[in-house]
């Protein structure tokens, strides 16, 4: 016998818990040693793909999919009622009946599974547009969706108590009142979701055991009938993370996020929005505007005002350029990452870097940017007095510039930098992989 057969079963297990559950099950051929270890494994990991091969057509056969839903009633009937730890679940190809997936979780939570990974795509024959997931209690899920997850709360039945971690992707999830969705789940500290349809528009997220928080809404891409919410509240005291994005609404109620120590925020606009919002005096803004309410967004701001890492998209600095005059001070803050486009502006940057008297890494991804009247003294693009005023006032250390393609305009930037940062002591310029710059047009 080989030395690697003669390990213990729990180690054997454990090396065949890292490889798909075909592959392990092949395993049972090698000799009587390893026929039923396979059996024993507490990590199974399914995808259809790897028995229906799409790419080749055979899925399509009607005795290949039997087989792979006989593979794995057989895979959970052999384990009977042995403890499980993680179940990775991926039909992608289409060809499995969604009630047929619902019982294969159901067998696996009844056996105490701890994480729970699901990604699904479903064949719109199969009358199952919108998936619902079963009724039952899960310690961590993971669910992919390549069209809806509908999981309303009044379908819900009752609360999933064990919860801890929930994490939803699909083009559309749809889930009622949320701030009745987030109490069905009293101990969940980490949820992600995207992209959100609000059926109530004055969405509050309101959990005092939440400490990671990712939530992304429809997007200016989404379905035509997504609306951003009209409101927006955060009542999370324990929060540590925060990823948002998300149509901008007229107001943030609540924002209680303390504890908060690392925040990504994405105010998405339109390019009409932001026509209106640089017109002088809103000469363009008519009463009920939207865009009249974007200075509510410093109530957001403030909220995340104790965190140590932030990161701001182009359409946030635009954004934020609403509410220079009371931007607060972000005495923690050690690491800021901001992202540039030519097509947004840098108005709300000077307020920014004269409130972080700590900051000490700065990552900007693309320096070009839309130049106005009120870039401030950031940047060279317009002669003013006070020039670097901004800059000299912060006490950064590192300085990374991303996306660079070479051109005068991102060259006359940096130099600016160079002799405004006075405390700058490391600048890192990584050039754009993907696009033609400068410098290589010049190698040619």
């Amino acid at each position: 016998m080989d030395r690697v057969s003669n390990l213990p079963d729990e180690l054997l297990c454990h090396v065949l818990s890292f490889l798909p559950t075909k592959s392990a099950a092949l395993t049972s051929v090698l000799s009587k040693r390893w026929f039923n270890l396979w059996k024993l494994v507490p990590n199974l990991d399914i995808n259809d793909s790897l028995f229906l091969h799409p790419q080749d057509g055979k899925g399509e056969r009607q005795e290949i999919q039997r087989s792979f839903v006989d593979f794995v009633d057989r895979v959970l009937a052999m384990q009977g009622d042995s403890p499980i730890n993680n179940f990775s679940l991926k039909c992608i190809t289409g060809r499995v009946h969604p009630d047929i997936v619902n019982r294969w979780i159901c067998n696996v939570l009844k056996r105490g599974v701890s994480d729970l990974s699901l990604y699904t795509h479903f064949a719109k024959d199969l009358d199952d547009y919108l998936y619902r997931l079963p009724k039952e209690m899960f310690v961590k899920l993971s669910l992919r969706n390549e069209r809806c997850v509908d999981w309303y709360f009044r379908d819900m039945g009752s609360s999933l108590p064990m919860l801890k971690s929930l994490d939803i992707n699909s083009d559309t999830i749809v889930c009622g009142e949320f701030e009745k969705f987030i109490t069905s789940f009293p101990m969940l500290e980490e949820l992600e979701m995207g992209t959100m349809k609000w059926e109530d528009f004055n969405v509050t997220v309101s959990s005092a055991n939440l400490r990671s928080l990712s939530l992304h809404g429809s997007g200016i891409e989404g379905w035509d009938d997504f609306e951003n919410p009209k409101s927006f509240s955060f009542d999370a005291p324990n929060l540590l993370f925060l990823n948002y994005s998300e149509l901008v609404p007229e107001d943030y109620p609540v924002v209680n996020m303390g504890k908060l120590l690392e925040a990504h925020i994405n105010l998405m606009v339109t390019d009409e929005q932001m026509k209106r919002v640089r017109e002088p005096n809103h000469d363009l803004l008519e009463g009920d505007d939207e865009v009249l309410q974007f200075s509510n967004v410093v109530k957001l701001v403030n909220g995340t005002r104790n965190v140590q890492r932030l990161t701001l998209t182009s359409d946030t600095l635009e954004v934020l350029s609403q509410c220079c005059d009371s931007m607060p001070v972000f005495n923690n803050l050690k690491f800021l990452n901001v992202t540039s486009e030519e097509g947004r502006g840098w108005q709300a940057m000077p307020s920014i870097l004269r409130n972080c008297p700590h900051l000490e890494t700065i990552i900007i991804q693309g320096i070009l940017h839309y130049v106005t009247d009120e870039c401030g003294d950031v940047c060279p693009c317009i002669s003013r007095e006070g020039k670097g005023r901004s800059l000299k006032s912060c006490p950064v250390k590192r300085l990374e510039i991303q996306g660079f393609r070479g051109t005068m305009k991102e060259i006359n930037m940096i130099k600016h930098f160079l002799d405004y940062f006075s405390c700058l002591n490391r600048l890192d310029v990584f050039v754009e992989d993907n696009d033609p710059t400068q410098l290589k047009n010049d190698r040619v």
